[in-house]
């Protein structure tokens, strides 16, 4: 039985995919309208191999930058943490050097820091692109 969700967070849509096949079908459209010939296959071959580098790159934003929390866990990216263990969410302090979730060294590009104080009175560094909405879902978990 899956628990319910209450704050989520994709790292990439897949959208991006279709950037490369989008530029490959413009360059086509270019290429047909000036005199000379057409290379199709080149536009194809260029438009997948760019699909396929773009997929690799949301498959991998997708798992490394995303936030999930439910009533028992958090996680951020390849870290999970037992919402049990998060002692104070509000009144917390960022220290210089303070440990970031999810195993980066610092918090992704384009996401706010969310200083969590933990069982051990350590301060960890939790992260978000809305990161007002995930204090708000975790003030609810842990305060009551």
């Amino acid at each position: 039985m899956s628990e319910p969700v209450l704050y989520s967070e994709r790292g990439s849509s897949w959208w991006p995919v279709l950037w490369g096949p989008a530029f490959a079908l413009l360059g086509f459209g270019v290429e047909a309208l000036t005199p000379g010939p057409l290379n199709a296959w080149m536009w194809g071959l260029f438009g997948g191999l760019f699909a396929v580098a773009a997929a690799v790159w949301v498959h991998g934003r997708r798992r490394l930058v995303s936030v999930r929390l439910t009533p028992a866990e958090l996680v951020l990216g390849r870290e999970e943490i037992e919402v049990s263990r998060i002692a104070a969410v509000t009144d917390v302090g960022a220290p210089v050097g303070a440990r970031v979730l999810g195993g980066s060294w610092t918090v992704p590009k384009g996401t706010g820091e969310v200083p969590l104080r933990i069982d051990d009175d350590k301060v960890v560094l939790a992260w978000a692109k809305d990161p007002s909405a995930l204090t708000a879902a975790l003030t609810g978990l842990v305060e009551k």
